[in-house]
């Protein structure tokens, strides 16, 4: 199944989700090979792109190999906002995407993120301010509302696009679950049935089976995954698998998972340096490994690992545990 957001054409309905300190470029590079269809940067400060913040550049490279992209500003000045598009209109990136739902206190207490879903009259002033002219898609990532009193999905949707949006992604909490609870999917069935251009679905998909019952609940366009990737790029092969051939792929046996944190250990190491890229790396060792045979001992461990010769170590020390086992 393909997609179509504005211009670009996105050859399968399988997203990668915007997480910051998660999908840099190493992971989504990761990812992509492991078949997803569409991957997007951490979320971008449209001030950071404004004053030239030294760690910015960073956040916006993009590889070749990983595109069709989406690069994700967040902020809550028009201005600001429509000024940072243009600065990286000409970066090599497919489609702007206006994060909408960030529930984290810093974001939404300057007003941003998912703040932004109390405010529709700002957003679709933002989202008219960007789009007119712009030579890319432009579009949104919302949560359902900003409290369970407040469930405004549907109306956002309809100013967005009605504003120039090309696509919706609705993640189907509220602000105030962050992300506890259930996603309420009932919401993104809602939002599709009231819009012409494509939903993409968010929220609580960790299988490949959780991808086909959001996709026949909703009829949403495409399905976005984001903390179901952590320690699981697979997933995107698993989902494809299952819904294509009806095939159900277990988790990798660890020999690959070993060769997966590895691989994925070097691509932080070249793109970071090791003090930082191995620093970065413990946070994925834990994700890695979580659910295999003794696997606690090691991710104990793991925040003692400082180089690239540490983390071979630990993971020849994990070899004994399962040999024991």
């Amino acid at each position: 199944m393909s997609i179509d957001i504005g211009k670009v054409r996105i050859e399968g309905n399988l997203f990668l989700g915007p997480m910051a300190g998660v999908t840099d470029l190493p992971f989504r590079l990761l990812c992509k090979e492991k078949g997803a269809d569409l991957v997007c940067t951490e979320m971008v400060s449209a001030k950071g792109v404004q004053f030239n913040n030294k760690n910015t550049e960073s956040l916006i490279t993009i590889s070749e190999v990983e595109r069709p992209a989406a690069l994700q500003l967040f902020g809550a000045d028009p201005d600001i906002l429509n000024g940072a598009a243009r600065r990286l209109e000409g970066r090599n990136f497919d489609i702007l995407d206006i994060n909408m739902g960030c529930p984290v206190p810093k974001v939404v207490n300057n007003g941003e993120g998912s703040a932004l879903m109390t405010n529709p009259k700002l957003i679709g002033e933002i989202v008219k301010k960007i789009s007119e002219g712009y030579s890319k898609p432009v579009t949104v990532k919302i949560r359902s509302g900003f409290k369970a009193d407040c469930i405004n999905a549907v109306e956002v949707a309809k100013i967005a696009e009605a504003n120039g949006a090309a696509a919706i992604t609705i993640h189907a909490r509220t602000r105030e679950q962050y992300y506890s609870g259930t996603a309420d999917w009932e919401i993104i069935r809602n939002v599709k049935q009231a819009v012409s251009i494509p939903v993409i679905g968010s929220g609580d998909v960790f299988a490949a089976e959780d991808a086909e019952r959001m996709l026949e609940m909703t009829n949403c366009d495409g399905v976005m995954i984001a903390r179901g990737t952590r320690g699981n790029p697979w997933i995107f092969e698993q989902i494809k698998a299952y819904l294509t051939r009806g095939e159900v792929l277990l988790k990798p046996e660890f020999c690959k998972v070993e060769e997966m944190i590895l691989r994925h250990a070097l691509l932080l190491v070249e793109y970071k340096g090791e003090y930082i890229g191995i620093r970065e790396m413990r946070k994925h060792v834990a994700w890695y490994t979580t659910g295999y045979p003794g696997s606690a001992k090691l991710r104990n461990r793991v925040n003692e690992i400082e180089n690239m010769d540490d983390l071979r170590r630990l993971l020849e020390d994990y070899h004994k545990i399962l040999k024991i086992n």
